[in-house]
């Protein structure tokens, strides 16, 4: 007899299927993805191969059980290869990322960044606009305070050429990824592309530096960085989850150089704690630059975060020696405008 007629048609299983499987398949039968795994996830997610239901349910399933180190670096090879290619030409020394905004205290690590490019560092910084309600980002305060950000790579390597600074959006460097970032409010959770976004490095740099809030991820970007083959990496706790030293607090700075792990912990600056300001003006950091205006902690903030870049950067030999040249850095600037504008 034949009943072929009376079968139904199979549906293949979507080959990102697969994935969502080796996550989800409950407490015992779930495992963490191999770097090939997370590597062939993510290509197909930035190409465009996944249905939306199959990336909100990756995205959170991994949000439950945290990325690892290895799943961070096939991310992060996929993602890199999904970019335009950048000119070979094109001189960056450090890569900073900027994606949390701040809440408590003003973005002071921005003055930091532009006091080493005034120093003759090449910084390049990007980041993203807000996700969440009630903090400030950099992008935002860049264009308060009347600096200019690039809208292309192209731009972006005419700012590092003239001015040793540029922000580049994240929505320039990559639409896909920014789209998922996007995603936060509507999913109510942070994913593992908060977290790949800041190993990006899309000019290559030889120095990298992130800031996280939760400090288990330090370990996290600390090995990843060391098997994409970063050269320099530095990761800190910073405030708010910038890259930004707080001084009120120890700093456990975890970095990687030519391959070798190593930690040093930054002493607090201050016996005691700051209290938020009740309002966070951006104006202040020019106030601040300019000499209009004296905060001590936004000072310590400044110059201790560009005390931890240059130390990794290898300009100096000791803690003290990077916090007494970034001292005479701030001593020395040029206080009449902030750059770039």
């Amino acid at each position: 007899m034949n009943i072929g007629h009376h079968e139904q048609t199979r549906v293949p299983a979507h080959p990102f299927a697969e994935f969502i499987r080796i996550l989800g398949k409950g407490k015992k039968g779930a495992r963490d993805l191999t770097l090939d795994e997370a590597y062939r996830a993510m290509q197909m997610i930035l190409s465009h191969a996944v249905e939306p239901e199959q990336l909100g349910a990756f995205l959170m399933l991994m949000r439950i059980k945290e990325e690892t180190a290895e799943e961070l670096v096939g991310f992060v090879q996929a993602a890199r290869e999904s970019l335009p290619v950048v000119a070979e030409t094109t001189q960056v020394d450090l890569d900073w990322s900027s994606y949390a905004g701040k809440r408590r205290h003003l973005p002071w690590f921005l003055l930091a960044a532009l006091l080493l490019s005034e120093n003759g560092i090449k910084v390049f910084m990007h980041g993203s606009a807000g996700q969440t309600e009630g903090r400030l980002y950099t992008e935002e305060v860049l264009q308060q305070l009347g600096i200019k950000t690039a809208q292309s790579f192209q731009e972006a390597e005419q700012h590092l050429q003239q001015y040793n600074f540029c922000y580049l959006p994240l929505q320039i460097i990559s639409p896909k990824l920014y789209d998922i970032i996007e995603l936060r409010n509507l999913m109510g959770l942070r994913s593992p592309v908060h977290t790949l976004v800041r190993l990006l490095n899309p000019f290559n740099a030889p120095y990298s530096i992130q800031g996280i809030f939760h400090p288990s991820y330090r370990a996290v970007h600390q090995l990843a960085a060391a098997q994409l083959g970063q050269q320099h990496m530095a990761v800190l706790k910073g405030e708010g989850g910038e890259t930004e030293r707080n001084p009120d607090m120890t700093c456990l700075v975890q970095s990687v150089h030519e391959g070798i792990l190593s930690d040093e912990h930054w002493p607090a600056l201050f016996e005691h704690r700051h209290v938020k300001a009740e309002h966070l003006d951006p104006q202040a950091l020019l106030r601040v630059w300019q000499g209009k205006q004296e905060e001590e902690f936004a000072l310590a903030s400044i110059t201790g975060t560009c005390a931890v870049a240059l130390r990794l950067l290898g300009k100096a030999d000791s803690l003290d020696a990077a916090q007494a040249m970034s001292n005479t850095f701030w001593q020395n600037r040029q206080t009449q405008t902030l750059p770039l504008r």
